[in-house]
């Protein structure tokens, strides 16, 4: 790669940037001008950025969003507080934190709005912290906010051992459900070390023959998996599904409620934290990769089956 740099210039730093729809190739490391925060806004020396699949999926063209070149990849990333705008009372420089952010996170700094941040667990790395956005966040809104799973309550969760599906089950657990997880064969010891009441393996088992009478799925695969599950789930069942839009009309032939689980909230990210800090949640990070490696970092995520999450290091 490409990736001079005079370090005398303190204004700039290094970023991966593409400057059009592709494969991983036209990924870059650039020399760019650190951004500067607006009112409300922080400043974030990155450390670590989570690699969400969503990530490639815009590098590809594959995603219906408005991109400007040149981009910079990533909304996951933990760090700490260079400097704060106008207006931000609720963070001091030196704060660490993890979060969101709309500016892109595959740099050595970011902005982000006051309110899309919250503070690291002092229990964690902050290459596990740079998971917990797009990972945690996503599963929290699918299994707590807005799926609202209820103790006793049986929940299928398809892609259990990935970087949303790992959160999830520990979450429905948590919640007191019975949870069923669908795996690959390498990853079912996994599943159920998170506290899955039953694992699938999907190589050599079908669910659909397995599980019925299901009220609440998360489905991180989509396709075919998805057309096997309306079969099993409860008339007046719930659905949410990350990896695409499912069928309106199938939804309602089977009664079924369908969940676009949001952006997770700051009180979402509080909630996580403090779960994180009492010793009730897992993180697992499959492979952490260095900036210039960011290549092979997108080419792993996009072969899927992983467990955990891939992370991107910042600081080496």
């Amino acid at each position: 790669m490409s990736d001079h740099m005079d370090k005398s210039d303190v204004n700039l730093m290094r970023a991966v940037r593409y400057h059009a729809f592709g494969e991983a190739e036209v990924l870059h490391v650039e020399s760019i001008p650190i951004p500067q925060p607006q009112e409300g806004e922080v400043l974030v020396r990155v450390y670590a950025a989570g690699i969400l699949p969503v990530d490639w999926k815009i590098r590809r063209g594959l995603f219906p969003m408005p991109i400007q070149f040149p981009h910079i990849p990533g909304t996951a990333f933990a760090g700490v507080i260079e400097a704060v705008g106008t207006g931000v009372s609720t963070w001091q420089i030196g704060d660490p934190v993890f979060g969101r952010s709309t500016k892109g996170t595959y740099a050595e700094f970011t902005t982000a709005p006051e309110d899309a941040i919250a503070r690291k667990p002092a229990s964690i790395s902050y290459e596990e912290a740079a998971t917990l956005s797009g990972g945690a966040t996503t599963a929290w809104r699918a299994i707590i906010s807005e799926g609202q799973v209820k103790p006793n309550e049986r929940v299928l969760i398809h892609g259990a051992a990935g970087g949303v599906g790992m959160f999830a089950v520990q979450f429905a657990k948590w919640m007191g459900a019975e949870v069923i997880g669908t795996a690959g064969p390498t990853n079912g010891s996994y599943v159920e070390s998170l506290g899955a009441d039953k694992v699938i393996d999907y190589s050599s088992e079908r669910f659909e023959d397995i599980v019925e009478d299901v009220d609440f799925v998360l489905d991180t695969v989509s396709g075919d998996t998805l057309a096997r599950t309306w079969s099993v789930m409860k008339q007046g069942g719930r659905l949410a599904s990350i990896a695409g839009q499912p069928p309106l009309e199938k939804a309602k032939q089977h009664g079924i409620t369908l969940i676009r689980p949001g952006i997770a909230t700051k009180d979402d990210l509080k909630a996580i934290a403090e779960l994180i800090d009492e010793g009730k949640l897992t993180i697992h990070i499959e492979q952490s990769f260095t900036m210039a490696d960011v290549r092979q970092a997108h080419e792993k995520s996009q072969t899927g089956h992983g467990r955990g999450r891939i992370v991107l290091r910042m600081i080496d």
